[in-house]
């Protein structure tokens, strides 16, 4: 219970995992039904970024603190959403999508850390359209699964603290799955080194849920596992055309967050065919 993403809100691995979030809600959001999106891993969902965590690491200087000058591109519908909130505040995921839904559609906000919770609580107790539970992510997955819309996104946003996460991750993808089989799912990881990675690949291939994409970017050559070195989102259900758009993302954040060092780029990887 140690971890709070206040230390870390708006480096670049939140960069990389907003962007690409905000492009498959504004995809899944073309078709008039309503939609409902479940955030498994919620925070607390805004970030003050001059608070004293955010001071103390200054990461998100290297992240959302590049991107200030961008006025087009891929990057900027997503941009010109996280400008619309107070200067000096990073919008989280939870505030991302809220800003993202119409009328009809729902959002299901998980958090189990107390304070988080109570914060996130009151941060949407105005919003109707968001429901705010204490409980563990990947319960909630049962619980929470398949929506009332039978369309929409469950996100899987984990701190990796503890040991056998990427295992977690797998057995929720293949439970959602079974239970919401049309559900876009998108699930952040860590790329520290490739060998976890490619193992967490090969698992989700053998849990035998059907198309899945992974869009990843790398700040320098991830051999150091002690290091975050870059970051992936393994999306299942991805939304038409989605991969040429995630290309286009995360060329332009490398352009933007990379200081050219050895190894550095990106892809997007096709982990599972439909």
């Amino acid at each position: 219970m140690n971890y709070r993403h206040a230390f870390h809100a708006g480096n670049f691995a939140d960069c990389v995992k907003h962007a690409l979030l905000h492009a498959i809600v504004a995809a899944i959001a073309r078709k008039a039904t309503p939609f409902r999106v479940l955030d498994a891993h919620a925070g607390i969902g805004t970030y003050d970024l001059q608070s004293e965590a955010a001071r103390r690491t200054g990461e998100w200087r290297e992240g959302i603190g590049r991107l200030e000058r961008v006025s087009d591109g891929p990057l900027l519908p997503w941009l010109s959403l996280v400008r619309g909130f107070p200067r000096g505040t990073y919008p989280g995921s939870p505030a991302l999508v809220r800003a993202m839904l119409r009328p009809a559609d729902h959002l299901a906000l998980c958090e189990l850390h107390p304070e988080d919770h109570a914060a996130l609580r009151a941060a949407f107790a105005a919003h109707a359209q968001v429901s705010v539970h204490r409980r563990d992510a990947y319960e909630a997955l049962a619980a929470l699964t398949p929506f009332p819309e039978r369309r929409g996104l469950v996100l899987m946003d984990p701190p990796f603290e503890a040991e056998g996460e990427f295992d977690r991750l797998v057995a929720g993808i293949a439970l959602v799955s079974r239970r919401f089989r049309g559900a876009v799912q998108a699930v952040w990881y860590p790329i520290k080194h490739r060998a976890p990675v490619r193992a967490f690949h090969e698992a989700v291939r053998a849990s035998g849920v059907r198309g899945v994409v992974a869009p990843a970017l790398w700040l320098r050559e991830p051999t150091d596992p002690t290091r975050l070195n870059g970051c992936g989102l393994a999306v299942v259900n991805p939304p038409f055309g989605f991969e040429e758009t995630a290309r286009e993302i995360l060329a332009a954040l490398l352009a933007a967050l990379s200081d050219g060092e050895p190894g550095a780029g990106f892809e997007v990887a096709r982990v599972v065919g439909e």
